[in-house]
């Protein structure tokens, strides 16, 4: 087939959709009569970052742009009290603007509709693939383990009737098909304990099955064990998918690389938590003595919590003097620098970047490793504190601040024990630094003409072809 159409539905966070969209682009790369409509689930309760992002996406002048589109679907006012009724309540205007999408194409240069590719919070949409009597994929933004192990919990639920809430304070160790090592219960990922997102969350994993395959964010060399591991339905690992290019708005961001600029190589820590991640006055009183200990430099993304809202996100401070302890800011002005919202990836590609303190989110492992960054652990909620075990047990790739920590919890990590992490992180000489760095050259590989994720980009290209 010379000229075919997907369609994308990824879920509006921030995570999901960045890495979504460069899938896309990666593909209509690929493949040049391939085009590709991006269906935006539009609430009024998402972070106004995520539609700033597709806006940015869609003034891009780049090569690949006319193939590229972004329809919003109807803004959605009902308060937001789960998020898989929200996608329900999506799914007659997904149909109405796909339809109108056929009938425009048809008119114009007979691109045929070939697959939809859908988040995995928003497997409800397959039925709308169904509707058009076409293939849906969905695309799983986080690693093949991860996978591994949503698919593993379901299992357990549904064969033997198991509550994964009773992991919550056990100390078992759980024999997971994707991971090499024995896993401790204690780190399950907090979408799994809880009572409120467990249920919608099974059911977005039971309709896998239903999907021709799964497009996974993560590389053969990464993961290999994990992604042998899983059998059915077929996975696509075609990572690392990361916008290296766009590094979001921030209107720091000179002032930040030029304080960067004047520090030595690899001798700055950074901190930063995500789109959702922050804390309490509490704890970051914790953070702070334990930079001021350590001696190191740091450049740390400090955010105010979050308001109540499903998809609210944290904001900046106006004066985050308020929160750290008395002087701090003075004592440390030589060596570190307090910020808001951080341009992540500028940060993690600057040279003068020697370690990441990370909430452990997908998007951002990927990245340390591409710019061969070293990682202490920091997990907070969904799936983060399984990507952290990972990452230090089972590829002993990062160091562990605290494993099991949980941002929904009063419990406070001291300045001791961060301060360990901090140090054990900026070793110069440590053997996890090496490994990152030869991880760094392979992810880099993967994605070159003849690596494992182009062969795998290809496969999948040449599968949805196939009508």
């Amino acid at each position: 087939m010379e000229k075919a159409m997907l369609v994308f539905v990824p879920a509006p966070g921030m995570g999901h959709l960045v890495s979504a969209v460069e899938v896309a682009k990666l593909l209509l790369t690929r493949h040049h009569g391939l085009s590709i409509t991006v269906l935006i689930l539009n609430h009024s309760s998402v972070d106004s970052k995520v539609y700033d992002c597709v806006e940015s996406q869609r003034a891009s002048s780049s090569a690949i742009s006319h193939r590229l589109q972004f329809v919003d679907l109807p803004r959605d006012e009902t308060e937001l009290v789960d998020f898989s009724s929200f996608v329900e309540r999506q799914k007659p205007h997904a149909k109405k603007a796909v339809l109108k999408m056929i009938q425009s194409e048809s008119s114009v240069n007979s691109n045929q509709l070939v697959g939809f590719i859908v988040d995995i919070f928003c497997t409800s949409m397959i039925d709308v693939a169904n509707e058009f009597g076409v293939s849906a994929y969905v695309f799983f933004p986080s690693g093949a383990a991860s996978l591994g192990f949503t698919l593993y919990v379901q299992k357990l639920h549904d064969e033997e009737n198991f509550d994964p809430a009773e992991f919550k304070d056990s100390d078992a160790d759980l024999q997971v098909p994707s991971l090499v090592n024995p896993f401790p219960s204690r780190v399950t990922p907090t979408s799994v304990l809880s009572r409120e997102w467990f249920p919608p969350l099974l059911d977005n994993i039971r309709r896998f099955g239903e999907a021709k395959g799964i497009v996974v964010n993560t590389f053969l060399e990464l993961e290999s064990y994990a992604i042998e591991s899983i059998k059915m339905p077929p996975v696509y690992p075609v990572g690392p998918i990361l916008d290296v290019v766009s590094v979001g708005i921030n209107t720091n961001k000179e002032e930040i690389m030029q304080w960067l600029d004047d520090q030595p190589p690899s001798s700055v820590v950074f901190l930063c938590f995500g789109s959702q991640g922050s804390f309490g006055e509490d704890q970051v009183k914790e953070i702070a003595h334990a930079l001021e200990q350590s001696g190191h430099r740091f450049l740390w993304s400090l955010r105010r919590p979050r308001s109540p809202g499903l998809l609210s996100c944290p904001s900046d401070y106006e004066n985050p003097q308020e929160v750290l302890p008395e002087g701090f800011l003075n004592r440390t002005a030589e060596n570190g620098k307090v910020i808001g919202w951080a341009p992540q990836v500028a940060v993690l590609a600057h040279p003068a970047i020697g370690g990441f303190v990370s909430h452990c989110g997908w998007n951002s492992i990927l990245e340390s490793i591409w710019f061969g960054v070293p990682v202490a652990t920091w997990p907070m909620y969904a799936e983060q504190h399984f990507n952290a075990f990972q990452m230090v047990i089972e590829l002993g790739l990062a160091v562990e601040i605290k494993m099991d920590y949980r941002n929904d919890s009063e419990e406070i990590v001291k300045c001791d024990e961060i301060e360990r992490g901090i140090r054990c992180l900026m070793k110069h000489d440590s053997d996890r630094r090496k490994k990152v760095k030869v991880m760094s050259e392979k992810s880099r590989k993967a994605l070159m003409d003849g690596g494992s994720s182009y062969y795998w980009l290809d496969r999948f290209i040449n599968d949805v072809m196939k009508l």
